[in-house]
């Protein structure tokens, strides 16, 4: 996992700086520097009003007794979108739309849940409850 990291690390920066070019010299400078600073902040206003919603339904599935798993993982794509927002790129930008959009965060999510599901399994991620019921004396 580590090795896939850093090859990121190098590779998508790389390609923005790719794009960047290519769209500087096909549309102009100024108004790619527009696109990515319009991008920026609508990003940011998705971040926040999805953000808010997620807050919202996690404190309302928990007054509820309810577990909001579902919603976690909502959470964390929105993290991570709004994140990769703030960074220049079109590349990016279109990944932090992709997490930060309801319709499209569900494909992510069922990604991150096989994820975990399988650390769960293997044992490196353990899980662990604060149920009083499952304490054992």
């Amino acid at each position: 996992m580590g090795k896939i990291l850093l090859l990121l690390l190098i590779v998508v920066p790389a390609l923005e700086v790719w794009v960047l070019i290519l769209s500087g010299g096909w549309i102009g400078f100024p108004v790619t520097i527009l696109l990515i600073i319009l991008t920026g902040v609508l990003g940011a206003a998705l971040a926040k009003k999805e953000g808010l919603n997620a807050i919202r339904t996690a404190q309302m599935q928990t007054s509820q007794g309810q577990v909001p798993g579902g919603i976690l993982l909502d959470g964390i794509c929105i993290l991570v979108g709004g994140v990769v927002l703030l960074t220049p790129g079109f590349i990016t930008d279109a990944l932090g739309f992709f997490l930060l959009i309801p319709q499209t965060r569900a494909i992510f999510k069922g990604f991150l849940q096989k994820i975990l599901q399988n650390a769960v399994k293997s044992g490196n991620f353990v899980y662990v409850s604060n149920n009083p019921g499952n304490r054992k004396r």
